[in-house]
């Protein structure tokens, strides 16, 4: 028995019906106002989504249904994946239950991605590969059948929760061959029905992780990039292809098209490369005064430094310190490591002095890339990827929840600039 899902069959005819009566006592309640500036800016703060899964509170950082992020980090991405749909953590029967389900599934994978992915140029980049894999494998749509045969609208939910945990049960293993056949010797390692979801991505591929540790990596990875609310352009892009009923495959591919711009998923790289510049700098561990001025450097060069700062938090990002924990505990003697550590030191009273500055504190990518290159993946494109991987959790999550609500199509106005310029002047 699938316990997830029978759990689910319970909880959204009541997600449905509360949201209902809250729509029908407050639908016409006006909440915020909205600004020129912000509809220029990218909506920026502008309270126009709604994500039950996520939010980010300024003061205490990601919250996944309520709990910090950091509270999570020594949890499974199945068992954060069951929190998010069902508003609480598995007890072991759930989660073993899950597990068998994904394990189930994750030996249905057609072969024919994988073909897909041999005969793509192979200079491409691992995203590419990654997408144009999922998007392939659209003709394995449940929705689409079931759509097609004239399923109830009530219904939607289950065709949605079938595609997306077989594409949480086969993404991984695409990933895996991906990163082989690009940098390895481009052979496919197979599942291991006795592992956990971690242990056979990690399997998969290849690296060689004898003490265990590269996994513990890879499950903390994969929680902390799972869920960040709905408004972040992959989740965002995902739930808007989606709410046109557009099945998972497309939609999670829509999503993935988004995290690949460099900036949303390639800021790790852009930390790890700063880092790298400073000890090839300085012939090794900066000193605290050597990343001081290299710093300053930065920022008199008109660039940010990266890995410094977030749009909403004022505090050190939960994230950031999960990722720093772990590097303290396996990663203490790593050079990169403990440059990350002086940065760390140094850079937040640098950008303390600028009062522009809302947010001088390290951010999630601060410290992710150079654990990842700890363990030996040195090939910066396929960050993105893991990043990706990790991401499926949280935006199959929503899309689940978003069906089992009936939420209809997206489809906001846009005006344009002479209509704004005529509003601003009647004011």
């Amino acid at each position: 028995m699938d316990r997830l899902k029978e759990r689910l069959k319970k909880i959204i005819p009541q997600y449905r019906e509360e949201i209902k009566n809250f729509l029908k006592e407050s639908g016409e309640k006006i909440i915020g106002n909205i600004s020129i500036r912000s509809v220029y800016g990218g909506m920026r703060d502008l309270p126009v989504l709604f994500c039950d899964t996520s939010e980010i509170l300024p003061e205490k950082g990601l919250l996944i249904r309520g709990i910090s992020v950091k509270e999570l980090s020594n949890k499974l991405p199945e068992e954060v994946f069951f929190l998010m749909l069902t508003q609480n953590l598995p007890d072991t029967e759930e989660i073993i239950s899950l597990q068998n389900e994904l394990n189930r599934r994750a030996k249905l994978i057609p072969d024919y991605p994988f073909t897909v992915i041999d005969d793509i140029p192979q200079d491409s980049h691992p995203m590419t590969m990654l997408i144009c894999a999922i998007v392939s494998m659209e003709r394995e749509s449940i929705f689409v059948r079931r759509y097609a045969e004239g399923m109830r609208k009530e219904d939607y939910w289950e065709a949605i929760y079938e595609d997306s945990l077989n594409l949480v049960a086969w993404v991984y293993q695409i990933a895996a061959y991906i990163y082989r056949k690009k940098f390895g010797d481009g052979k496919r390692i197979f599942h291991d029905f006795s592992f956990d979801w971690a242990q056979n991505f990690s399997r998969l591929l290849g690296i060689g992780d004898w003490d265990g540790n590269f996994t513990k990596l890879l499950r903390l990875y994969t929680v902390i990039h799972s869920d960040n609310e709905g408004g972040n352009v992959s989740a965002h892009s995902c739930h808007c292809a989606g709410s046109s009923l557009a099945n998972p495959y497309y939609s999670v591919a829509a999503g993935l098209c988004g995290l690949s711009g460099p900036l949303h998923g390639l800021a790790n790289q852009e930390v790890l490369k700063w880092l790298l510049e400073a000890m090839e700098k300085y012939g090794g561990v900066p000193s605290e005064k050597q990343i001081e001025d290299f710093a300053e450097e930065t920022l008199k060069s008109g660039k940010v430094i990266p890995g410094y700062g977030h749009s909403i938090l004022k505090v050190i990002d939960p994230r950031f310190e999960a990722f720093y924990e772990f590097g303290e505990k396996y990663c203490e003697e790593d050079p990169l490591f403990q440059t990350v550590k002086v940065v760390f030191r140094v850079v937040p009273e640098i950008l303390k002095k600028n009062p522009k500055i809302k947010d001088p504190y390290p951010n999630l990518d601060a410290g992710s890339g150079c654990l990842l290159y700890h363990f030996g993946i040195k090939e910066f494109n396929f960050y993105t990827v893991f990043f990706a991987v990790s991401r499926i959790f949280g935006i199959t999550a929503q899309l689940i929840l978003s069906r089992g609500f009936g939420e209809p199509i997206e489809s906001p106005k846009s005006m344009t600039t002479r209509w704004f310029k005529e509003q601003a002047n009647k004011l």
